[in-house]
């Protein structure tokens, strides 16, 4: 698998036409939720891009602090589910990870976990704050990664 990550402009168009088809295959198709995915905020982000040769197979978005939370943070992430089971999630989220405490520092990273990822998530260092809450008709936790934990 190769990573990269790429700020909105620098994407092409065939990287952006796969990134947006992988997002509407998990989100929309594979989890049943009709949301508008296209939501104003992929021009203010840094894009992950997993890929397997010419194919995407994984994929999370960036915010720098301020842009989306308070914190640093990522969404959308997703991994095409024939290549799930592989430890590509975790990869991606190292590879994540990495380029926030490089590119802006050890700081926390705050995400809108969907709840059935919490263990997934506290296995990278990350800690559930507050209650549960719903978010597109999912159940969602706010997570944080405290700088000292990755």
């Amino acid at each position: 698998m190769r990573l990269e990550i790429k700020p909105f402009e620098a994407l092409t168009v065939p990287e952006l036409y796969a990134l947006l088809r992988l997002r509407s295959e998990i989100f929309v198709v594979e989890q049943e939720c009709v949301y508008l995915d296209l939501d104003g905020k992929d021009d203010r982000a840094l894009h992950v891009l997993a890929w397997e040769g010419e194919d995407l197979v994984g994929y999370c978005r960036v915010f720098r602090p301020g842009d989306y939370f308070e914190e640093a943070s990522f969404g959308r992430v997703a991994v095409s589910t024939e290549y799930r089971g592989r430890g590509y999630g975790v990869r991606i989220m190292d590879f994540t990870i990495d380029r926030i405490n490089k590119e802006m520092g050890p700081i926390p990273i705050a995400i809108s976990a969907q709840a059935y990822l919490k263990r997934f998530y506290e296995e990278l260092g990350f800690e559930p704050e507050g209650e549960l809450y719903t978010e597109d008709g999912i159940p969602h936790l706010r997570m944080v990664l405290k700088p000292h934990k990755k």
